[in-house]
């Protein structure tokens, strides 16, 4: 029944775009971190994808079974599993979009920035081998924290001279999906009728939803849109605390992960009016990086758009955040720069 189900929407979605199968471009795309809590989901969900021909599923163990396992499949990509890091060009080798999930997990009581040593490490040496090997793909970056793994690949690339910022994404399409989720909640209206943009950066305050321009309007009192700011906000400390030191949002995050790669290969493939959410070098506010609305197409970002209008309560939030957003951007950087 799923597969029917996925099947029939799937082919829906591609007649509303103008594609028949036989004519949707060849894309490879690499998940970086596939054997992981999200890479396996991620990856699975990117087998479904039809715009995907060919899948390369890299980490540092177990690929070889995840790859098997998902090869399986009877959807249009050609599945490979590529294990330790003299398999690492091979996998990124001709790549339209790289997405990584990789780094540790965070468990209880272990904030974003307690997994900035780890991941940033492990971050910096994927970027480097993504400017000599597949250099013009467009990169989405999962692993947190967010707000300096960006600024670490953007420096890392600027370094081998390969820097595009139309190519460089933070995914932070998770607070899109928990504040549509929450707000359809609260609204009591049908969730995939909802919009909320969400901006800012990708961890605890520095998530602003912009409640204000939701759709379909509600009107809810201020006291709740506060609760609903802090629930997108504190989301993956639901998760992390509701699995009792047992993982972090995995699933939710690969079902995120998928949208916003979907989204690059349809801008990719030349779909007009493609917009989504992203952590992105922007002008839009005096930080080098921040996340908004951007317009997606052949290139990549062909638009970063701007806040619209917001309520004092989303001001406020918008002030509130730049101090925490700015020292995670510096940090990043300063990371990347120290050797």
């Amino acid at each position: 029944m799923f597969r029917s189900v996925a099947r029939s929407a799937a082919g829906k979605h591609l007649l509303r775009r103008g594609y028949s199968t036989e004519s949707v471009p060849d894309r490879k795309v690499a998940v970086l971190g596939a054997a992981g809590g999200i890479g396996q989901p991620l990856s699975l969900l990117m087998k479904l994808n039809p715009l995907v021909s060919r899948l390369a599923l890299y980490d540092i163990a177990n690929t070889p079974g995840v790859a098997a396992d998902i090869s399986h499949i009877n959807s249009r990509s050609e599945v490979t599993g590529y294990v330790g890091e003299e398999q690492l060009g091979q996998a990124l080798e001709g790549c339209d979009v790289v997405i990584i999930p990789a780094g540790v997990p965070r468990k209880p009581g272990m904030t974003r920035d307690d997994l900035f040593n780890i991941n940033a490490g492990i971050v910096k040496g994927l970027c480097s081998a993504i400017a000599k090997y597949c250099p013009n793909a467009l990169v989405n970056m999962i692993s947190n924290p967010v707000n300096s793994t960006v600024p670490i690949a953007a420096e890392v690339f600027k370094k081998a001279g390969t820097y595009d910022e139309r190519k460089l994404f933070g995914v932070t399409t998770l607070d899109v999906v928990r504040a549509k989720t929450f707000y359809a909640g609260k609204a009591k209206v049908n969730v995939a009728d909802v919009n909320v943009p969400v901006v800012g950066g990708h961890a605890g305050i520095t998530i602003l939803p912009l409640f204000s321009q939701a759709t379909p309007t509600a009107n809810l009192p201020e006291d709740e849109i506060k609760a609903l700011t802090k629930r997108t906000q504190d989301g993956g400390t639901e998760v992390v605390e509701a699995k009792a030191g047992k993982g972090s949002a995995t699933l939710s995050m690969a079902y995120a992960g998928a949208i916003f790669a979907d989204a690059c290969l349809k801008g990719l493939n030349g779909v007009p009016d493609v917009v989504e959410c992203s952590f992105v070098q922007s002008t839009v506010t005096e930080l080098p990086f921040f996340a908004s609305k951007v317009r997606l197409g052949k290139s990549g970002v062909e638009e970063v758009l701007g806040l619209g209008p917001l309520s004092e309560y989303e001001k406020q939030g918008l002030e509130s955040l730049k101090p925490e957003l700015k020292a995670s951007i510096e940090k990043g950087i300063n990371f990347a720069n120290k050797s």
